[in-house]
């Protein structure tokens, strides 16, 4: 079974999921590895979309308030 990180940033989480993506297209692993890398895959895939989703969100809120850059409270749902 795979180990379980914990990822801390999305820098990170591309990495690692750079690094899942290389080692599936080599295909010189197991199908139990395979299986274990792509749902990190997924998960980071998660995580990094989320990611982006918050900072878009974050720049949203930057540029849109009332058309001035006002720097807001931001609340990580």
């Amino acid at each position: 079974m795979a180990k379980k990180k914990t990822t801390t940033s999305f820098e990170e989480a591309l990495g690692e999921l750079e690094q899942l993506v290389n080692r599936l297209e080599r295909g010189d692993i197991s199908l139990e590895e395979s299986l274990d890398a792509f749902e990190r895959g997924v998960n980071l895939t998660r995580f990094c979309q989320k990611a982006l989703v918050d900072a878009e969100q974050k720049v949203q809120i930057l540029i849109e308030k009332n058309g001035s850059q006002v720097l807001e409270s931001f609340t990580d749902e």
